[in-house]
């Protein structure tokens, strides 16, 4: 039995949720996949699925194996690019998470730009607003906006997160200007339903400021608070890399430049330094270089 490729399968077929789905994935008739499982299991000595026609689920076994046949597979990997010549190119699967609005309207350039230098690296790009678990959802690299970071992690600093107040003109021609920030709390706030819900912070003449805020909109994540805001809803606290286009374009007007909103960092955020794949270490230097400590995002604004 070939004992990698049966554990290959079987860490497809749990991943994919059935063994059709791992057959035309693994390019497999259903009847190899299902030998292979079954070869698994005698090798193993337990039953690792309880199979029925909705569903597949691991018995306890299962559950015990399954990290086991990852990290094997993830072993043959590195095996194999230990041997493999040293100017090959990076090549294989990288699986990134990374939040809504950096992905939209960062990220997602900076990977077009990656896969056409590297051809050999497909990016599986997960955009979620929310702190993934690396090693239990499989992500290789998180992209990570944070001042306080898990410190079981490793984390490469990328660049600083700079936010900006920012109403559409429309909403301006209704309401009078803010002039400080004290005025914000006279004004309808977009929030963000977890930074900033109902406090903003802010520097000030070297001293930190904090006002709080109300509004008839929140959301999870920032790229609904920027169509909004450009709507005419509200005022809103944005990241620069998000609204300093619209800002440039007139579509959003910067208010209270003399008050800077708590800054971030980016980070790029990964699990080991162990065994790291060539592809993500490319990521990880193609980053740095991409994503400077003063961005041209901030350029102007």
């Amino acid at each position: 039995m070939d004992r990698l490729q049966a554990m290959r399968v079987f860490v497809t077929v749990v991943d994919l949720g059935s063994q059709s789905a791992a057959a035309d994935h693994l390019d497999l008739s259903r009847p190899v996949v299902s030998r292979y499982l079954a070869e698994l299991e005698d090798w193993v000595g337990a039953r690792l699925m309880h199979r029925t026609t909705r569903k597949l689920s691991l018995t306890a076994a299962g559950s015990e194996i399954l990290p086991r046949c990852r990290q094997m597979l993830d072993l043959s990997t590195d095996m194999q690019a230990a041997v493999s010549e040293p100017d090959d190119a990076p090549r294989g699967l990288l699986r990134l998470s990374v939040s809504t609005s950096f992905g939209q309207a960062q990220l997602a350039d900076a990977m077009a730009a990656y896969v056409k230098r590297y051809p050999g690296v497909s990016i599986d790009m997960q955009m979620l607003d929310r702190t993934v678990n690396l090693v239990d959802e499989r992500i290789d690299l998180a992209i990570r906006t944070s001042n306080d970071l898990d410190p079981n992690l490793i984390a490469r600093r990328l660049t600083v997160c700079r936010s900006v107040i920012c109403a559409s003109p429309a909403y301006l021609r209704e309401h009078p200007t803010p002039q400080r920030v004290e005025d914000l709390s006279l004004h309808n706030c977009l929030t963000h339903s977890y930074f900033g819900k109902s406090l903003w912070h802010f520097e000030q003449d070297g001293e930190p400021v904090s006002v709080p805020v109300q509004g008839n909109i929140s959301a999870n994540e920032a790229s609904t608070l920027l169509r909004a805001t450009i709507a005419g809803a509200g005022v809103a606290m944005l990241p620069s890399y998000q609204a300093g286009v619209h800002i440039h374009s007139g579509e959003l007007i910067r208010l209270l430049p003399q008050a800077e909103p708590r800054q971030m960092n980016i980070y790029a955020v990964y699990a080991s330094r162990k065994h790291m794949p060539a592809a993500l270490r490319s990521m990880l230097d193609f980053l740095v270089l991409r994503f400077p400590e003063e961005p041209e995002w901030d350029i102007d604004l």
